[in-house]
């Protein structure tokens, strides 16, 4: 294999990892799954909402990831998230359970 093919192949792999970059939690340890599925029922339960999915992504929330808004608090799969949202909120609040009218 020439060099410009291992160049080339590196450089497919480096951005097919940023891509995927969302998935890849950026908050250190995470609890256990048990406890990340009572913290969202409490979470979402307490709050009388359903949000189950990442306004941005559409992946499922993670509840320790979250930003209030208009008074409501807003949930994400990861912090890349919840930073695309912060730029444009009203893009997606119409996707959001809290929002419907």
């Amino acid at each position: 294999m020439n060099t410009s093919k291992i160049i080339l192949s590196t450089v497919v792999v480096v951005i097919a990892l940023g891509l995927a970059g969302c998935k890849k939690k950026e908050s250190g340890a995470m609890p256990p799954k048990e406890t990340m599925g009572e913290m969202a029922k409490s979470l979402t339960s307490a709050e009388g909402i359903e949000q189950k999915t990442c306004p941005v992504s559409g992946d499922k929330i993670d509840p320790t990831v979250f930003v209030e808004y208009k008074g409501k608090k807003v949930y994400f799969c990861c912090a890349s998230c919840k930073s695309i949202f912060d730029k444009d909120p009203e893009k997606y609040i119409a996707k959001l359970p809290q929002f419907a009218k």
